[in-house]
């Protein structure tokens, strides 16, 4: 059996155009809607409950859209809203990006010293921590919020002296602590893959949290068999992309997360995300 209803993904911003990117390549026949709340970014400094009612509010929009899985892209949502959104439909899988990160590493870890990287939000809300801990109670987390690494990327600096000065100042207390894996618990952190890897160095293995949320969402998937038919160049060519703001340089980032151009971005309001929870 086959499905060609599209799967749903969406983030505070660009960054889940990182797990939409993975999806492609591993699953080039799936089509997606993707809705980026740019208006609205970053999430990482906001309260629990605004950011649960903005997860609320998207995966509203997109459900009734016949999505046949969704993805909450955002590192920050995944960890305080991800209850909030799978309440609304029982009948249809909706993950998160915390938990592939978290089974990755527990995999990967030989010293059972893992550390995390986030937003605030991400971090005080321990989400991974619980997870990893949920798995091996044994392995110790250390977590790090690194405020300033998604601006940068958003800034289009994720190549630059100051990007590598920043890592330092956030990542050298985690090397010192003896950790042997580095969770990006961003999705705008892949784009800074090279810069972290050079700071922590080689034998630090990164865990690109949008790489095992694809993987996790191909598996549900062939679980279900749910993937979609179709030719290889169907799937970006079919799929939807929205935003809640559409900046000059909208583009022009769109591209350097997704690495290629995606296809028109349509503009949504505010207020009609807001009109899906009130109806």
């Amino acid at each position: 059996m086959s499905d060609s209803r599209p799967i749903g993904i969406f983030d505070s911003g660009l960054g889940g155009l990182t797990v939409a990117k993975e999806i492609f390549r591993i699953m080039p026949r799936e089509k997606i809607l993707y809705l980026g709340d740019t208006a609205r970014f970053p999430y990482g400094g906001r309260s629990p409950e605004t950011i649960g009612t903005f997860a609320e509010q998207i995966a509203r929009f997109l459900i009734p859209r016949d999505i046949k899985l969704l993805i909450v892209a955002c590192n920050t949502a995944s960890s305080v809203g991800l209850e909030r959104v799978q309440k609304i439909n029982h009948s249809m899988p909706v993950i998160g990006v915390v938990l592939p990160g978290a089974k990755a590493s527990v995999m990967r870890t030989a010293e059972k010293k893992i550390g995390i990287i986030g937003t605030k939000a991400t971090i005080n809300a321990g989400a991974y921590t619980r997870a990893i801990a949920d798995i091996d109670a044994s392995i110790k987390t250390y977590g790090k919020p690194c405020p300033l690494f998604a601006p940068l990327v958003e800034e289009g600096l994720f190549d630059s002296d100051i990007a590598r000065l920043v890592a330092q100042r956030y990542l050298y207390p985690l090397v010192d602590i003896g950790i042997d894996c580095l969770v990006l618990g961003c999705t705008h952190y892949p784009l800074l893959y090279e810069v972290i890897q050079e700071t922590v160095g080689a034998s630090i293995q990164l865990i690109d949290s949008a790489l095992w949320t694809a993987k996790e969402a191909q598996d549900i998937l062939l679980a279900l068999d749910v993937l979609a038919p179709g030719s290889e160049s169907e799937g970006i060519a079919n799929s939807a992309f929205y935003a809640t703001d559409l900046s000059p340089d909208f583009e022009k980032s769109a591209e350097l997360f997704m690495g290629k151009k995606i296809p028109e971005v349509e503009m949504i309001s505010l207020d009609e995300l807001v009109a899906c929870v009130k109806e």
